[in-house]
């Protein structure tokens, strides 16, 4: 749909401002509910924060809604599974400045939080960083807007560690707030990607995880995956040079499958100039991207093909990429996911990834009512995703783009 006006309407509240004594209305003439079902001209009616009733619009005739989202796409607000919130560019225009300021640095997270909120993200899995907890709180308290945030805190990442000493390590991580384990069993794909941890040490990371009530997200390529999948992770990230056979064996443990396709590596090329020079971004390093640029392109075709593989969305943001999440449906959907199935994998897939699919990740009743629109319909034109003209998390308002004719 082409708008001839635009009217931006941001607010700045935090989220738990003011109780709604009376129910709000959308109205919505085609909703994606995020369980892969399309409705048709319906009301939704939140209340303090969440989605009371999903009713045909018929119901409410002699009513007039809150917000008419009638001519708009309508869905659940994306969840993003894997970024790297607080990776910006300094004042000296590198993804490292060893001379910014802790008050600069805090500043340019906090503008992450809003650019990726307005990108119609309401809740994103950080992985991680120790920054990432006082920006969790402080959107979590309302001081500051930004999607729902769930952090890793500090990775599992050293191979010198005990099975007992890795356990211990899963323990404080509990202790100090994490939401969940983020493991690296691989080195990096720009120093090949082998196995880093021993099965033994993965099976002490996420069984310990397991015990604390704490799921295990583990980077992992090569026999990397297989080792994880067995040891009871909760999920895959990256998977490149993963076989068929690791494939299937993630879909028969039910591991959770975060491929990452396009909008990572694209945009360090984008930005090439900004990292390269820092730890492993070196021109040995951007090669090795380049190279496996068409391999993960070809194992996400072949993973959409395994039946019953839990492909989540996530896109490993990181400086450059914040805000431009959902370029990552593009690139699947280039590469043949149905786009459908594509919003499934950021809203209940997602959620249920987190275990949090009886909050958030739907358009139903009990729900969080974290909901967004966008200009266009994605099941026909993908691109619509880069559209989002209303976003609300938690029945607050962010972000409303309205057409004036």
């Amino acid at each position: 749909m082409k708008i001839a006006k635009l009217v931006l309407c941001l607010i700045f509240l935090p989220l738990a401002a003011i109780p709604q004594e009376k129910p709000i209305s959308i109205q919505a003439g085609t909703v994606l509910d995020g369980r892969g079902n399309v409705l048709h001209n319906v009301r939704i009616a939140i209340q303090n924060g969440k989605i009371l009733r999903v009713e045909e619009a018929r119901a409410y005739a002699a009513g007039t809604p809150t917000y008419n989202l009638d001519g708009f796409t309508v869905l659940p607000g994306w969840i993003d599974v894997h970024v790297h919130i607080t990776w910006h560019f300094g004042p000296n225009g590198k993804a490292e400045d060893k001379n910014e300021t802790p008050e600069a640095a805090t500043l340019a997270a906090a503008g992450n939080a809003w650019t990726t909120l307005m990108a119609g993200f309401t809740t994103i899995q950080s992985l991680g960083a120790p920054e990432d907890k006082d920006l969790r709180d402080a959107i979590a308290r309302g001081d500051i807007p930004g999607p729902r945030i769930i952090t890793a805190l500090n990775p599992i990442d050293d191979a010198k560690l005990t099975p007992g000493q890795i356990r211990e390590s899963v323990r404080k991580l509990k202790t100090d707030g994490a939401d969940v384990v983020k493991i690296f069993a691989s080195k990096s794909i720009r120093d090949g990607g082998g196995q880093t941890l021993s099965d033994e040490q993965l099976e002490a990371a996420c069984g310990e995880a397991k015990a604390q009530g704490l799921r295990a997200v583990v980077h992992a390529y090569r026999s990397a995956i297989r080792a994880a999948t067995l040891a009871g992770c909760s999920e895959i990230e990256h998977g490149t040079y993963a076989t068929d056979d690791d494939l299937r064996l993630m879909a028969e443990h039910g591991t959770f499958f975060d491929p990452q396709i396009g909008l990572v590596i694209h945009n360090y090329f984008d930005n090439k100039a900004r990292f390269l020079g820092i730890g492993n971004y070196t021109e040995e390093g951007f090669a090795k991207m380049q190279e496996v640029l068409p391999m993960n392109q070809a194992m996400f075709k072949r993973a959409l093909a395994i039946k019953g593989l839990k492909i989540v969305f996530g896109t490993d943001a990181v400086a450059g990429a914040h805000g431009r999440n959902a370029e990552e449906f593009i690139y699947r959907a280039q590469d043949g996911q149905d786009s459908l199935d594509a919003m499934v994998a950021a809203n209940s897939r997602a959620a249920e990834s987190l275990n949090l699919q009886n909050e958030i990740g739907a358009i139903a009743a009990g729900m969080q009512a974290d909901i967004i629109a966008l200009d266009g319909d994605p099941l026909k034109d993908i691109t619509a995703v880069r559209r989002v003209v209303f976003v609300m998390k938690a029945g607050t308002v962010y972000k409303n783009v309205v057409a004036v004719h």
